[in-house]
């Protein structure tokens, strides 16, 4: 009888180990999704085509800069954002980033659907060139 229990005590364990690997070799040997490119976003026409800071901040880190932006604008005051080089930017979605990134459904819409975000900045900022209702 003590042989029957270690039997199903070990097939328990077997049927744990599978269970809790199961996501990471089910999917091995798939291809991957391919990754979205922004090496070339869409950016307006102008002179400079460098954001406030680098890509790799701005991909990683544009949404605390958003937050951190909107906390020190609406409720200290300080309109004034000075990037690492010495460049100096209002704090506004509308009047800065936008400037630049004005297809927001080509820059916008296209990443955070691809990453399945759904931030809420255009519940009260208007879209250049759309009427809000």
């Amino acid at each position: 009888m003590k042989q029957h229990k270690w039997g199903l005590i070990i097939l328990g364990l077997a049927i744990f180990a599978i269970a809790v690997t199961f996501p990471f070799w089910y999917g091995k040997g798939k291809s991957t999704p391919p990754v979205l490119s922004l090496e070339t976003p869409e950016i307006a026409g102008l002179a400079r085509k460098e954001c406030i800071e680098d890509k790799a901040f701005m991909r990683a880190d544009h949404m605390k800069l958003l937050k951190a932006w909107r906390d020190e604008a609406v409720r200290e005051g300080k309109r004034v954002y000075t990037a690492r080089d010495g460049r100096t930017f209002e704090k506004s979605l509308t009047g800065s980033c936008l400037r630049c990134h004005s297809n927001k459904e080509q820059f916008c819409d296209r990443c955070h659907t691809y990453v399945g975000a759904a931030p809420s900045c255009f519940d009260c900022h208007i879209v250049p060139g759309e009427v809000k209702k």
